[in-house]
């Protein structure tokens, strides 16, 4: 069914069998809510159940707390954005929420899209702050869900599933399509490298290499009325790899004698997350996780940025296959400034970033092709469920309803 008609299908369906409008209920009085006792250390590998955590990826574990249908939702880390569906034997993390519906009134699936859509905006309501770092049991247990009669939760959740298989699928093939992209770039990347005419210097001599770092959190006036910015992996996680603003800004009181990293440097991370980089295409800081590569003043006209920024993919796996242990994973620095860059003529360099370049954009490039696609369906995908979730109070007026 197509979506207009899908919608069409509801609104009458709500229409004869909810005339006076629907019922509110706070999820507190219909549903069991709890967390669970595991820690991500209970993990393993192969694991027959799936283990909730607090992250879109469901770890394995080798026994089960749960065997219900439920909906998951972490306490901490992606609040209000990361929300699961789980139905049968399930582990389930110390900071991570079921929602188990005692009644049988109440489709666990329906629920489960009702909170996607709308939980968010419930908890921001509730906070003084533009962002919740965490949440509690009793945020949860005040939410309110609508509950039209069974039948058309059902027929919502059908049409829903089908939106979301749909949406899989474009999610699927653009995987698929990365792969390739990646597979090509490690080609390409390896013929330069292992030519004999090109010439190879290592990193330390075409770059300064400084640390990031964090400001002291405790000095309120670093982090207030910022306009620096300062990058942390989160950049990289939401935003890509070729960045020209940052989520968080500080002060300027905030940045060290030795100044701002200038633009068209490169940021590698080194600790915690290792084996990721991004391209600054403007002034900036950095926090202590990445390392920073300044472009030393002789290579300027003899090295390509963005070659340098396609080849950091190979550094990105030597780092991963590098690191030492101590209280964390970190790069072996000494061996990090040894790694060996190739320097080919500047037309090779052009030649390289022009083909992955057009690759790129063909799995990256939201304006175009499987990413333009992939980010309409998501559009509207998230319009036509708000409005099949939109229902109005009992007596209160549809239109009024829709403004909500």
């Amino acid at each position: 069914m197509e979506a207009p008609k899908a919608l069409n299908y509801i609104e009458k369906l709500v229409a004869k069998l909810c005339p006076d409008g629907v019922e509110y209920v706070k999820v507190g009085d219909i549903a069991d809510i709890g967390t669970g006792s595991s820690d991500r250390k209970d993990a393993v590998p192969d694991g027959e159940y799936p283990f909730y955590v607090r992250s879109r990826e469901v770890l394995r574990s080798a026994s089960y707390l749960f065997d219900e249908e439920s909906v998951i939702i972490p306490g901490e880390g992606g609040i209000g954005e990361i929300f699961h569906f789980v139905s049968g034997k399930y582990n389930l993390h110390q900071r991570a929420y079921r929602v188990s519906f005692q009644v049988d009134y109440i489709n666990t699936k329906f629920a489960y899209y009702y909170f996607a859509a709308n939980f968010k905006k419930f908890i921001l309501a509730k906070s003084v702050n533009a962002t919740v770092k965490s949440i509690r049991k009793p945020m949860v247990q005040s939410f309110q869900i609508p509950v039209p009669p069974l039948e058309v939760q059902n027929a919502i959740v059908e049409i829903l599933d089908k939106f979301t298989k749909l949406e899989a699928e474009l999610e699927a093939e653009l995987a698929a399509r990365r792969a390739q992209y990646e597979y090509y770039r490690k080609l390409l990347l390896e013929d330069i490298t292992n030519r004999v005419s090109v010439e190879r210097v290592e990193l330390s001599e075409i770059f300064d290499i400084s640390n990031g770092y964090t400001p002291k959190k405790s000095v309120s006036s670093y982090w207030d009325d910022g306009n620096v910015p300062w990058f942390r992996m989160e950049d990289i996680r939401r935003n890509g790899r070729v960045l020209s603003e940052s989520l968080i800004k500080v002060h300027e009181s905030a940045v060290k004698k030795s100044g701002l990293f200038p633009e068209n440097s490169i940021i590698v991370a080194t600790s915690a997350t290792i084996g990721e980089h991004a391209l600054i295409k403007i002034p900036f800081l950095c926090n202590q996780r990445f390392t920073a590569l300044v472009l030393k003043e002789k290579y300027i006209n003899k090295l390509d940025r963005k070659f340098l920024f396609y080849y950091c993919f190979v550094l990105d796996e030597w780092c991963r296959n590098n690191t030492t242990q101590s209280s964390f994973a970190s790069v072996d620095m000494k061996g990090f400034r040894k790694f060996v860059f190739p320097v080919p003529s500047l037309t090779d360099q052009e030649r390289i970033v022009s083909i992955l370049d057009t690759f790129d954009a063909l799995v990256n490039d939201i304006s175009s092709g499987l990413p333009a696609e992939l980010e309409a369906r998501r559009k509207q995908y998230e319009y036509y469920r708000d409005r099949l979730l939109t229902f109005p109070r009992k007596f209160e007026p549809a239109e009024q309803a829709m403004q909500r």
